[in-house]
């Protein structure tokens, strides 16, 4: 590359990148590196252009997998960027800017070359390349057999170290010593921080590669056990605090190096255009993805530590210890918890857990945030504690909400997430009472009916019946009815003051489901008399269909069963739906399958049909609910034959890793930014699904 601009499709004729990947050998000491590291060219403007720096860097490497045995150059790069990474401090107290910039360069070049390299190539071939020095055609040194684990060591090191050298250039900067662009510090430590995260992300890629979940890589060997052991909390709280900050990015071209007097020593005449090329690189996101045509990304830092979070914490477990990241992230405590760890609890580490709900309510638009949302809640018992504690919890809740009402426009995976976030929060009595008391005006999004005031209670009713309604017509997963079947049937004993809309939903979607089993019915019935008539046909499988109908009939009897049990004081405005829709319960009281369910509705209604014979006939609304709240205090609740609690709890499916490692991968392909993988190459998914 050196330090005249190039474009990028001059890349693969840069005599620099020509002399690394050729049949020279290049000693880590040669002045070459300083040569080779001060390069710029003009900023990528569009995918394709990424996915051309993709392919010229392909060619490099082709020429450096060919002769890396012979020169060892690829280890020599490793070095030297090792050597510089362990002078960043020294460099940050110097306001050597351009060496720090020049060591940001050398990992830029190290990433891109192992993308492809991992991508063309085993693991096993992968760690020999790292071995190769300058000796006799494919010979390695047994001292250089460790120089992979150390580059991880020294990415862990760099990522959690980064926010030391921010305080160094603070430091300076409150005791007034400038620096030649005073904000270019700020700037080089947010691009090598990319950098490095980018680099770890790329490093367990191979897993792009493989259709079968990888449970022993080598990348993961290193991760969790050795020399990187030790990072594993410090990196997982940098990682999380990079998210909460959401930093924004330095505007293109920030980093203007002036020329220095004394001929600027070895970086003399770098570019400004360094800067700008980089940046955009990081910015632009994935060829071909769902996300290519979203805003560019506010925080490109905060999106990447969040993606290689996601990525490490859903690593499989070692055979002969648990994943570590994940021990963090299942263990971290408040700032403000002063009690101490469990000795039994390892690489435990602490938080601010209210800028960590701040971010998350706040970005819950990403697929990526609301799967940490719910990592979090499932696996972090201090956080769920923390988060049902918190008297805002509509900051969280309507987000989760306006994705679930969004459905048409969101992936199945972020719908499921949504979905079980709920799930996990409404197994919580205290949970399910509060958000019948937080009254909410005017909630714009929700296009169906005008709604000026709405408990938060009767919204998450109205959404959850909404997204069984569009699985009816649409998808008809009988595993999201049953997860948001469940989540209703846990709130349905503390339902209070329903708002009359919900409750005519609730009634609404039961005659749905009633239309639906009658019309299968019918279809069985058909279809058994055809089958009489003729044995040739093969017949339809009516009966499993009118047994999952009929599940689902019976869970929203138990549910408005629960609700008038517990409840039926609170709400008149269910009492004066169930009147006006009586009919429809009609053909279920003599129903095998419901008739114990049925006693207690067939008992309400009943009875309030009852009262209002005797208030006359004509009335209006008003007059209705008046006779309903002074029938509940006339109606003996003796009679209501009390049912087992409705209580669901979520349970992770059996081998989770078989759904959550292809889910984060996709992530990681649609949203990592600067980072372009062919389609063609990928295995562990499908590029047309979800």
């Amino acid at each position: 590359m050196g330090s005249n601009s190039s474009r990028i499709s001059d890349l693969p004729k840069n005599e620099y990148l020509k002399k690394l990947s050729g049949t020279e050998s290049v000693s880590e000491n040669d002045p070459f590196w300083n040569q080779l590291l001060s390069f710029s060219f003009p900023a990528p403007t569009s995918s394709s252009e990424l996915k051309l720096l993709e392919e010229a860097t392909i060619s490099v490497c082709r020429s450096l997998v060919e002769n890396n045995p012979r020169t060892g150059n690829l280890g020599a790069l490793i070095k030297v960027f090792l050597s510089r990474t362990k002078e960043l401090k020294l460099s940050a107290e110097c306001q050597n800017h351009l060496f720090i910039w020049q060591t940001h360069n050398a990992l830029f070049i190290i990433c891109c070359l192992l993308k492809v390299f991992i991508c063309k190539m085993s693991e096993e071939e992968l760690q020999l390349h790292f071995t190769y020095e300058e000796k006799s055609p494919g010979s390695y040194s047994s001292d250089s057999e460790d120089l992979l684990e150390e580059l991880l060591c020294s990415l862990m090191q760099l990522i959690t170290d980064i926010p030391l050298l921010v305080k160094i250039f603070n430091k300076m900067e409150r005791e007034g010593k400038k620096t030649n662009g005073e904000e270019v510090h700020r700037d080089i430590t947010y691009e090598i921080s990319v950098e490095a995260i980018s680099t770890m992300v790329v490093f367990l890629s191979c897993q792009l590669f493989h259709k079968e979940v990888l449970r022993h890589s080598i990348s993961q060997k290193y991760l969790m056990q050795g020399r990187c052991l030790p990072y594993t909390s410090k990196l997982v709280k940098t990682l999380l605090y990079n998210f909460i900050r959401q930093e924004k990015p330095p505007p293109p071209g920030a980093h203007v190096f002036s020329e220095q007097s004394d001929g600027g020593g070895l970086l003399y005449g770098l570019a400004s255009g360094v800067a700008t090329g980089l940046w955009t690189v990081f910015t632009l996101g994935s060829v071909g993805s769902k996300a290519a045509a979203t805003p560019e990304l506010s925080s490109p830092l905060a999106n990447q530590s969040l993606l290689l979070l996601l990525v490490l914490a859903n690593l499989t477990d070692a055979p002969e210890a648990p994943n570590p990241y994940r021990q963090a992230i299942m263990s971290f405590k408040n700032t403000q918890d002063n009690s101490p760890f469990p000795s039994s609890v390892p690489h435990a580490f602490q938080i601010n857990f209210n800028s960590l709900y701040t971010a998350l309510c706040e970005q819950q638009t990403s697929d990526h945030a609301t799967l940490l949302l719910y990592t979090l809640l499932h696996q972090n018992s201090n956080i769920r504690t923390y988060m049902l504690a918190r008297t805002d919890m509509e900051n969280l809740v309507l987000p989760i909400l306006e994705i679930l009402y969004h459905v048409e426009e969101r992936n199945s995976h972020h719908v499921y997430m949504a979905l079980i976030i709920l799930l996990i929060l409404t197994e919580d009595d205290g949970f399910n009472r509060s958000i019948h008391e937080v009254i909410l005006k005017n909630i714009t999004w929700y296009s169906e009916r005008v709604l000026t005031e709405i408990s938060l209670g009767s919204l998450l009713i109205l959404v959850v019946i909404r997204t069984i309604q569009y699985n009816m017509t649409r998808t008809r997963d009988k595993y999201l009815h049953t997860n948001c079947l469940a989540a209703l049937a846990n709130m349905s004993a503390q339902f209070r003051s329903l708002h009359q809309y919900a409750a005519q939903r609730i009634i609404s979607l039961f005659s749905l489901l009633s239309k639906k089993h009658n019309k299968v019915l019918e279809q069985a019935t058909q279809s058994l008399r055809g089958s009489l008539s003729s044995n040739d046909v093969p017949l339809p499988d009516y009966a499993q269909d009118l047994n999952v109908i009929e599940e689902v009939i019976r869970m929203m009897l138990e549910i408005i069963n629960s609700c008038l049990t517990n409840s039926l004081h609170h709400n008149p405005n269910l009492v004066y739906a169930l009147l006006y829709k009586r009919d429809l319960f009609e053909q279920f009281r003599t129903h095998p399958s419901f008739q114990d369910i049925m006693q207690n509705i067939d008992l309400v209604i009943t009875f309030f049909s009852s009262r209002l014979l005797q208030g006359g006939t004509e009335l209006s609304v008003e007059r209705v609910l008046e006779i309903i709240k002074q029938g509940v205090v006339a109606l003996p609740k003796d009679r209501l034959k009390k049912f087992p609690e409705l209580k669901f709890k979520y349970v992770e499916e059996e081998q989770p890793e078989e759904f959550f490692i292809p889910y984060v991968w996709s992530l990681v392909y649609n949203s990592a930014v600067g980072l372009y993988w062919d389609p063609q190459d990928i295995q562990l998914f499908t590029m047309d699904s979800d």
